[in-house]
């Protein structure tokens, strides 16, 4: 999906230009290339300054929080990928779907709910992204259903086939399920056409996130948000922590997904 992507850059060695970086900042991800071919291109354009610091240390908690999306949807075409980039695999009618039907079936998919994750996701079987899997032509059973946070979730917009939604989640959640689920509820089906996360954190795409011809290094050096240095206990306790467990796998969520 495009939307914010937040880094963590440390002191560059290259210059006296790149060095004093230690932060994070959000950028811009248009819809297309990967998460993984963003960050190339942002390393080039910063002349390789991009590495490992303490804001890559702080991201889990100065993300934490809420997610916000915007998602396009096409009721009446389901794809197996539960988006554009998918093959159509259903069509249904949807002319019975009105928009007042729609709003009051918002309600359902509203606080705690239970939710599939798509199968073209990163979660893994055995080690290897399911999407991988599938797309190798293996099988792959769904997993379980498992409870996520639905905070806020809103028609934006109503011109069938087509409908926009806001929606403010909590880590895990899968906007495309969530579109998937919410059609067949209405007796009908569906995919995403478009999906922009709109917050991150106390990240936001309108104020925050860098577009592309931002990523220069006077701008990304005015957008770093400074990183609290962590207290003697702290990091004691988090040496004690990691001699003893793993560290534990991020929830994905339609923020690491079969495009990243």
């Amino acid at each position: 999906s495009a939307g914010t992507i937040s880094m963590a850059i440390q002191n560059g060695s290259l210059s006296k230009l790149q060095s004093s970086f230690n932060g994070i900042f959000a950028i811009y991800k248009k819809q297309g290339p990967t998460s993984a071919d963003v960050l190339n291109t942002l390393k080039k354009a910063l002349l390789k300054v991009v590495g490992i610091g303490e804001g890559t240390k702080m991201l889990t908690t100065m993300l934490a929080g809420s997610k916000k999306y915007r998602a396009v949807g096409e009721l009446g075409k389901a794809t197996d990928t539960l988006d554009v980039t998918g093959n159509v695999v259903e069509e249904k009618s949807y002319d019975h779907i009105t928009k007042e039907a729609f709003e009051e079936k918002l309600k359902q998919f509203t606080g705690e709910i239970m939710q599939v994750p798509p199968l073209y996701s990163a979660l893994k079987k055995d080690g290897k992204r399911m999407s991988v899997l599938l797309k190798q032509g293996q099988e792959v059973e769904a997993k379980p259903a498992r409870p996520v946070t639905v905070y806020s979730l809103s028609l934006q917009d109503f011109s069938p086939p087509y409908f926009t939604i806001d929606v403010e989640c909590g880590g895990g959640f899968y906007v495309r399920s969530l579109v998937d689920d919410l059609a067949k509820a209405l007796s009908s089906c569906a995919h995403i056409k478009e999906l922009t996360r709109t917050k991150q954190g106390q990240f936001t795409l309108e104020e925050h996130a860098l577009k592309e011809d931002r990523w220069t290094l006077k701008d990304i050096s005015q957008a770093l948000q400074p990183c609290p240095n962590p207290s003697g206990q702290q990091k004691n306790a988090k040496k004690a922590k990691s001699k003893h467990k793993p560290t534990p796998s991020k929830s994905k969520g339609d923020d690491g997904d079969t495009n990243d």
